[in-house]
């Protein structure tokens, strides 16, 4: 009897123990959990590129240019570890009437404050807002993470155009299947939820899949196709390509021609 007492004691204690620790990952990831989601870059400062500076929360939100005068121009949210200067020589290649804003979101490469989805989404729509005031046709575009941005820009403001490059349906539902032994859909205050806007928006939208992609899986850009309305959106798959190596396919460059449009 005394033996199984202390075994209860011993089990109980153990059970305490387990869900301290339990919770206390729980406690960790959600106040830890933009260092997991958000990777800012310093960013490199290339010359002679102007910069465009949004102010939607009182501090300088950095946008890279390449000016062009007339009707078109590009939106451009990037992934997010990726330094979109890096885009500029390419862009301006494949699109050489459009004038390019490339947004460096916050904390990221000069920009002012710290991510989140909430503050992401601002500065996007101030973007468009401030880029429509000056140009005629305005198209945007999202990878990876940023396609989350890119959705929902184009689901609350008229845009010609929305291009997503690896774009996923639900972070939320990514992280639910990763993670399936946590409570993710208490704890992720980013869900970046693209499924729960993507059927308002009705500009032509190109979603393209890199083959290999191993970070975004393909059911989840799949399942962002189905969520649109019939005849918005258009599916391709770079064969090959993988999540960080798209950008180095000949096939990708003329899907971005494609989707961006004359």
């Amino acid at each position: 009897m005394l033996y199984c007492m202390g075994f209860a004691r011993v089990a109980g204690f153990g059970v305490i123990v387990v869900a301290l620790g339990y919770a206390g990952l729980c406690a960790l990831l959600y106040f830890c959990q933009r260092s997991l989601i958000y990777f800012p870059t310093g960013g490199a400062e290339p010359e002679g590129v102007p910069r465009m500076r949004l102010y939607p929360h009182g501090d300088p939100v950095l946008v890279l240019t390449r000016p062009h005068a007339g009707r078109k121009a590009l939106l451009y949210f990037g992934g997010n570890a990726e330094d979109v200067a890096l885009n500029l020589p390419e862009f301006s290649r494949l699109f050489p009437d459009t004038a390019l804003y490339l947004m460096r979101y916050r904390g990221y490469g000069g920009s002012a404050g710290l991510p989140s989805e909430a503050a992401l989404v601002l500065d996007g729509l101030a973007l468009f807002d401030r880029v429509k005031a000056e140009h005629e046709r305005v198209v945007v575009m999202g990878r990876s993470l940023g396609s989350g941005v890119a959705v929902q820009v184009a689901a609350s403001r008229p845009v010609d155009r929305l291009v997503l490059v690896t774009p996923f349906d639900s972070l939320l539902e990514i992280a639910e299947r990763r993670f399936p032994y946590l409570p993710v859909r208490w704890l992720l205050r980013d869900p970046y939820l693209s499924s729960a806007v993507a059927d308002i928006v009705r500009a032509p939208t190109l979603l393209i899949a890199a083959g290999e992609d191993e970070v975004i899986p393909r059911w989840s850009t799949e399942l962002l196709r189905t969520r649109f309305a019939g005849g918005v959106a258009e599916y391709a798959v770079v064969d090959g390509a993988g999540h960080n190596t798209i950008g180095l396919f000949p096939e990708y460059r003329r899907l971005l021609q494609q989707g961006v449009g004359d």
